[in-house]
């Protein structure tokens, strides 16, 4: 079976709000108030929780204190784990793409570079956790993206080749991983990594989710 893997942080859904509201607890905590904007540091925000806390720590001119990263790196995700639904949003027409594509034959599933449980718990609050047939996360396996065990993984979880699968995401990480695997990649151009996503030279850019199931068929064909 052709599979297609999507990444799940701005490119299912926009997570980037509830991320940087996470940090900014982590930045009250210290007496330091809300130090991340949720638009300006949108694409800081789906580079991970560490890559906010350093983003923050910069501007309180205290970088390079790891230990004070590593030590609020737990209550950032405890305080994302509490809210993770308050602001994100799926993409338009991001669920009715995956109907389609499935419809079509198929197989779907996630691989993100996002925690497991959490990846999962979002997924679910959502409601469209049953629409993927697999769900590789950050520490599921001993690797992650771009390594391209994830992304072979995700697709033999999702019942596909792992040789015949295409994946959907937003960033280089995303695209090295693909190229890692040997397999095509889309890179959407509407989530908030912003910058230009034609310079990372994936196989297709994705502008509207629509256009997706075309795509794919073209690539797998």
């Amino acid at each position: 079976m052709k599979t297609v893997i999507f990444d799940l942080d701005g490119t299912l859904a926009d997570t980037s709000g509830d991320l940087i509201a996470a940090a900014n607890a982590c930045f009250r905590a210290m007496g330091a108030g809300d130090i991340l904007d949720p638009a300006a540091d949108a694409g800081t925000a789906l580079r991970g929780g560490r890559a906010m806390l350093r983003l923050g720590m910069e501007r309180l001119n205290r970088a390079g204190e790891e230990a004070t990263i590593d030590r609020y790196y737990p209550v950032l995700l405890e305080a994302y784990r509490a809210a993770i639904d308050v602001h994100t949003v799926l993409y338009p027409g991001a669920m009715e793409a995956v109907e389609v594509l499935k419809r079509k034959g198929y197989g779907v599933g996630i691989c993100t570079n996002k925690p497991e449980a959490l990846a999962e718990l979002l997924l679910q609050r959502l409601a469209v956790r049953d629409a993927f047939a697999s769900m590789i996360g950050a520490d599921t396996l001993a690797v992650r993206k771009p390594d391209p065990e994830p992304l072979f993984e995700a697709a033999r979880r999702a019942g596909g080749d792992p040789r015949r699968c295409v994946l959907i995401g937003d960033s280089d990480t995303d695209r090295n991983t693909a190229r890692a695997a040997g397999v095509p990649s889309v890179l959407v151009t509407f989530g908030p990594a912003g910058g230009d996503m034609a310079a990372l030279d994936p196989e297709a850019l994705l502008h509207r989710y629509d256009d997706l199931p075309q795509i794919v068929d073209r690539l797998l064909a």
